[in-house]
């Protein structure tokens, strides 16, 4: 592994947004910069959502890390999302990406921690795990279109 010198982690501003926007297309969620900035102004105005970027001369990472509260378990953080630029994968970004969401999710009181990934993102998998994440139960996601739902 190569690391990346002069790496910047910070938190995420609006005028990212476009750039998140090409990173997340590439990992095959299109988006654009108009919809990735509603997005983004709607998460980053709430307290329980953390977006931080990676940035060397450009923006080449993006992670988003939220407290989920429910009624059946204490507060725990979740990573929503994780992209890294496919020319800088391997070089430790998603590492440090992955650090700055954890120590954010310790220091809003979460002592725990998780990451969804589909099971054919084996590559995913592997540096998931990597990094101590181990695996707790494969599920079923059933979704529902609400289009044309009457309110």
């Amino acid at each position: 592994m190569i690391k990346i010198q002069n790496l910047i982690i910070r938190e995420a501003q609006e005028f990212d947004a476009e750039l998140i926007a090409n990173l997340s297309t590439q990992l095959g969620y299109p988006s654009t910069s108009s919809d990735m900035l509603v997005r983004f102004t709607k998460l980053n105005s709430n307290a329980l959502n953390g977006i931080f970027i990676a940035e060397h001369d450009t923006l080449i990472g993006w992670i988003h890390v939220s407290v989920i509260e429910s009624l059946e378990s204490d507060p725990f953080a979740e990573i929503r999302g994780l992209v890294v630029d496919a020319s800088h994968r391997g070089s430790g970004v998603g590492t440090q990406l992955v650090t700055a969401a954890e120590e954010w999710s310790y220091k809003k009181g979460c002592t725990r921690i998780r990451v969804r990934t589909s099971m054919v993102r084996v590559e995913s998998i592997k540096f998931y795990e990597k990094l101590g994440y181990l695996s707790k139960k494969i599920q079923n996601v059933l979704d529902k279109s609400l289009t044309g739902h009457s309110a």
